[in-house]
């Protein structure tokens, strides 16, 4: 675990004791330096100093500027050098998020952290897009070959799917071709897949598309879903409503969740309060419906071979099949004792 060896608050306070009054107090404001870490924009700035938010710039780029000429500075490249060291173990690019979370959980240290990095010429800070989030760069061939990587990663998945993290990572590690063999290593491989915008994972570590409600879960039966898909066979609705709670740290009240999965042809009845997902290949209706549709689809059958399907459809006790068999209006018994449909 590379660790940084030097202590950015004071190293960025011996840099800016090179420059005047103001020049300090401007970079102070817009990085977040002093006794409030919270980063001023250029037309707030401006507001303080009666002058333009082009204005403000114009002294920031000086005043960095200034800096990077100092003596102070030649003197620090030690510091700027532990950094991108640092950078390069995590993977040569790593979103900033997660770079200024591992070298310290401080604001404070972050703000002047970023301050450096500005100041590095090593460092490059490419902007939030539609596909990434910040990220900081110390090897632009791997940064390309990352985000190329993970856009085909996108590409290839559709909305219903979910994929283990595992298989997640095997799938990104076939995009990243010729990467060097020190990057294949799970925890840069998960840094990476972090930075992108379009594919996330849920609480149940499963992965997707980051907009479908199978990873940006947003109500009930959402949650709902992911609990039966993970707990991988029916389930009681009041089984959902606490796994969902306990999961995710919802409320989700019993007679709600029900409700909920009621309504949504994601979730099919197969017992009393018993709920499947119809992508496992139930479909719905009573018991009656069930037979109908399995000799529509398999032909006459005999009392045991519809029972045996029935059960594997549904929940129910070996003589509600029966029962409902009985119902002459729909099914017609022959001399084989076979059952078809009326």
């Amino acid at each position: 675990m590379v660790a940084i060896s030097f202590k950015p608050t004071q190293t960025a306070k011996k840099l800016l004791s090179v420059l005047r009054e103001r020049d300090r107090d401007v970079l102070t404001r817009r990085y977040g330096l002093g006794p409030d870490v919270e980063k001023m924009t250029l037309e707030a700035i401006g507001e303080v100093y009666g002058i333009t938010r082009e204005r403000v710039r114009q002294v920031e780029n000086f005043a960095l500027g200034s800096i990077k000429k100092s003596e102070i500075f030649s003197k620090e490249q030690v510091a700027l050098e532990d950094l991108r060291v640092l950078i390069s173990s995590l993977g040569g690019v790593v979103g900033e998020r997660d770079l200024l979370e591992y070298i310290s959980k401080n604001e404070d240290v972050q703000n002047n952290v970023t301050f450096l990095m500005v100041l590095g010429d090593s460092f490059s800070k490419k902007k939030e897009c539609k596909h990434f989030k910040h990220r900081w760069v110390v090897d632009e061939e791997i940064s390309q070959t990352v985000e190329e990587s993970l856009k085909a990663l996108y590409e290839n998945l559709s909305d219903d799917d979910l994929i283990s993290e595992g298989e997640m990572i095997a799938s990104f590690l076939d995009h990243l071709k010729d990467i060097s063999e020190k990057y294949k290593n799970e925890e840069i491989l998960k840094r990476w897949l972090a930075l992108s915008k379009t594919v996330a994972k849920n609480p149940l570590d499963e992965w997707g598309i980051a907009t479908s409600p199978n990873i940006n879960a947003r109500g009930i039966r959402d949650y709902a879903f992911l609990v039966i898909r993970d707990h991988g066979s029916p389930m009681h609705f009041t089984e959902v409503s606490k796994a969902v709670s306990s999961l995710f740290k919802k409320k989700a009240h019993i007679a709600t969740c029900h409700n909920e999965l009621i309504k949504d042809k994601r979730f099919v009845l197969v017992g009393r309060g018993l709920y499947a997902l119809s992508e496992w290949g139930y479909e719905g209706g009573v018991v009656k419906d069930v037979i109908r549709k399995i000799i529509e689809k398999v032909g006459p059958m005999t009392k045991d071979e519809i029972i045996e399907k029935v059960l594997k459809e549904r929940y129910v006790k070996a003589n509600t099949v029966v029962v409902n068999l009985q119902d002459i209006d729909r099914f017609k018994k022959d001399e084989a004792g076979r059952y078809s449909l009326r």
